[in-house]
């Protein structure tokens, strides 16, 4: 029977590669599928006293709460509307400073200003928090301080959420662009270099080699991070959010995601089957984005989808 070709076959020849992914399997089964029947919580009345699958169904009504509390519009919105600004200001500006130092001919200058532009990425967002507390804290922050100084008024900016709009988008550029660029960086050298020679014997000066060379030689790498990126639009950036604004309702209009909204349901409320239900809409929110994206860049050029 081994003989003939078909499964059987295909893990007999390959039983030592097969069992060498044992533990990976495992690894995924136990992390990652095995808690997925937690997805049941919210389609069920929560309660403590009471094992999972004895709890009263309540079909979609947490989802309709939701929705009719008009909280899941506004926590779609701020996700996506965050990650949209995210994705299209660090691929631009990654895409920009990556250029720029892809001609810069000083050694020394080039790796300087990438490390530096590099180095945020490794700050935590605990100490981000800090950094952001002492520079707008009310009564002893950098801002206030300077504004006094000059004869000013002093900022509350932790009571004004339209600020954090800019302050949240502005601190994420900061930490993470620097990695996206180093990512273009290294495509960027895997360009040829016959393509700049005979555009510079054809009379193209800089500007024109980076426009009709070396940003149409970047769509893949950005078509392919784009869709990375999508996959997890509606995941937000917990860890931003949640350390740079913490529990402050003040600011929930403008700064509340899905992610921290998720995690106060658990951490204060304990509404288990309000938290899952998000939780269950975000996913498919975002499975659903990045197969639709996914397949519109596949009917637009199939090098760059993703599958």
């Amino acid at each position: 029977m081994l003989k003939k070709k078909g499964v059987l076959r295909e893990l007999y020849t390959n039983r030592i590669l097969f069992l060498m992914l044992v533990p990976t399997l495992l690894y995924f089964l136990i992390n990652n599928y095995l808690p997925m029947i937690g997805i049941y919580y919210a389609f069920v009345q929560f309660d403590f006293n009471t094992s999972l699958f004895q709890m009263d169904f309540v079909g979609l009504k947490n989802f309709e709460f939701l929705w009719k509390s008009g909280k899941l519009t506004e926590l779609t919105i701020n996700t996506v509307g965050y990650n949209v600004a995210f994705i299209l200001l660090v691929n631009f500006l990654s895409i920009a400073v990556a250029v720029l130092l892809s001609e810069v001919k000083g050694k020394w200058f080039k790796k300087i200003t990438q490390s530096a532009l590099f180095l945020p990425y490794f700050v935590s967002f605990v100490i981000l928090s800090v950094i952001v507390f002492n520079l707008f804290n009310y009564e002893q922050g950098v801002l206030n301080t300077v504004l006094q100084q000059l004869g000013g008024e002093p900022v509350d900016a932790y009571s004004k959420p339209k600020l954090w709009i800019f302050l949240i988008i502005l601190f994420f550029l900061w930490k993470n662009f620097g990695y996206s660029m180093v990512i273009y960086l290294a495509s960027i050298t895997g360009i040829s270099e016959e393509y700049y020679e005979a555009a510079k014997i054809d009379g193209a000066n800089i500007f024109e080699r980076a426009w009709h060379i070396t940003v149409p030689m970047l769509k893949n790498t950005f078509a392919i991070l784009l869709l990375f990126a999508l996959g997890s639009i509606m995941k937000g950036q917990f860890d931003l959010f949640y350390q740079m604004v913490g529990n402050n309702g003040l600011l929930f209009s403008t700064t509340d995601i899905l992610d921290t909204y998720v995690y106060r349901s658990l951490r204060v409320t304990f509404d288990m089957g309000m938290a899952t239900a998000a939780g269950v809409y975000q996913s498919i929110f975002g499975f659903t984005l990045i197969m639709v994206v996914n397949t519109i860049i596949r009917k637009i050029n199939k090098d760059y989808a993703l599958f």
